[in-house]
């Protein structure tokens, strides 16, 4: 998957504290979100699914701890991680935090008065449900647990969203594989490509906190309709459909200003989870999403040069940079040598986007990214 972004798809909330989206909804010839945002949870509204959005209700702005626009219009409008689902008959629900559901009017920002908790086999605290229909089957999916033993359980109705739920015997969807490396999935979503092809994705505990890496794995049923536990995996599924690619140059070698102490990541709950953190500037040209390059602290250069091998007609450079919601400046720079340099590509001004693209469409053996502002570390660059 190669993912991309330009700029923020909800202006007015780009500089506050937002997580949990929800999947984007289709309804009334717009389209909807329900972000989590300062720890309350929000409607919004846009004629396109990417955007730009801004409030469902009121004055599309924020204040602390909370304005008159939560999508819960109570004395106490809290709670997180809004999962919305529209059913066959055109019925919308919001699922939330700690099981709660409750029926959505037409106007798809209107909560019922009625909100039911849903009943679960495991009740420790819960929160980012995740909600699907699969062949006339309901499927609710709550976390328990959290750090490195996060897990998903679930249950399933054959009646409605708001059930009578059934409790499968075997009710884990995801835990902690140490085989795999594989700590904590959760805070995840399910999709899927058609009838027989379903995928579930999820937050890897990484190194903890909001320092996590998104992965997908396969979401497999049985004949019952009960779902098989994930084979967890952080190499991914691959490519969803085929599409035409670009050639891509492989660099010889990749090389730095400087590179980054090794981090040791102390266990929050699993003494077993122990990971080191290595930031070496291969890992900007390993192919792998979940490996960066990162710059020693204090280095004012900043820059990594990958290096070809031969002299190559460049084409395009896609730079993948560590938080690139915060915005980089950066020049790219060629050369035949490794010596003499000239500018190809880059910006002065701070871009909030994701990759960088330049198309240089000259011949270099040598390519250097210098960093001006921004994060000084790379996800990926690929070189075509």
């Amino acid at each position: 998957m190669h993912w991309s972004f330009d700029g923020t798809y909800f202006p007015s909330a780009a500089t506050e504290k937002y997580w949990a989206p929800s999947k984007v909804v289709q309804a009334n010839g717009k389209y909807y979100i329900y972000p989590t945002i300062n720890g309350y949870m929000y409607p919004a509204v846009a004629d396109h699914p990417e955007g730009p959005f801004k409030l469902a209700r009121g004055e599309d702005r924020f204040y602390k701890p909370y304005t008159a626009s939560t999508l819960l219009q109570t004395e106490d409008p809290g709670g997180i991680d809004a999962e919305v689902f529209i059913d066959d008959d055109g019925q919308a629900y919001v699922f939330w935090g700690r099981r709660h559901v409750a029926k959505l009017a037409k106007d798809m920002i209107t909560v019922d008065s009625v909100v039911h908790v849903i009943s679960t086999p495991r009740k420790e605290y819960s929160e980012g449900p995740i909600f699907f229909k699969r062949k006339g089957i309901y499927y609710y999916l709550y976390t328990i647990g959290g750090d490195e033993r996060y897990q998903y359980a679930y249950v399933m109705s054959k009646v409605s969203p708001l059930g009578p739920y059934e409790y499968p015997e075997q009710d884990i969807v995801s835990t902690t594989d140490y085989e795999q490396g594989v700590f904590g999935p959760g805070h995840g979503c399910v999709f899927n490509t058609d009838e027989d092809h379903y995928y579930f994705a999820y937050l890897e505990f990484g190194r903890r906190s909001t320092n996590r890496q998104t992965y997908v794995n396969r979401l497999e049923f049985n004949e019952d309709g009960t779902i098989r536990p994930v084979k967890l995996s952080l190499d991914g599924v691959g490519p969803l459909r085929k599409v035409k690619g670009r050639k891509e140059i492989k660099a010889d070698t990749v090389y730095a200003s400087s590179t980054a102490a090794p981090l040791f990541i102390e266990p929050m709950q699993d003494d077993l989870c122990r990971r080191t953190e290595y930031f070496v500037p291969a890992f900007a040209a390993d192919g792998l999403n979940g490996s960066r390059w990162m710059a020693a602290e204090g280095d004012k250069d900043k820059w990594l040069v990958a290096d070809l091998g031969r002299i190559r007609k460049i084409r395009r450079s896609e730079i993948y940079f560590v938080r690139p919601t915060a915005g980089h400046a950066y020049q790219l720079e060629g050369s035949l040598d490794g010596t003499t340099w000239r500018k190809c590509g880059g910006h002065d001004d701070l871009r909030m986007q994701s990759p960088h693209v330049d198309e240089p469409k000259g011949k270099y053996r040598f390519l250097r990214v210098r960093i001006s502002e921004g994060v000084a570390g790379l996800w990926e660059w690929n070189i075509y």
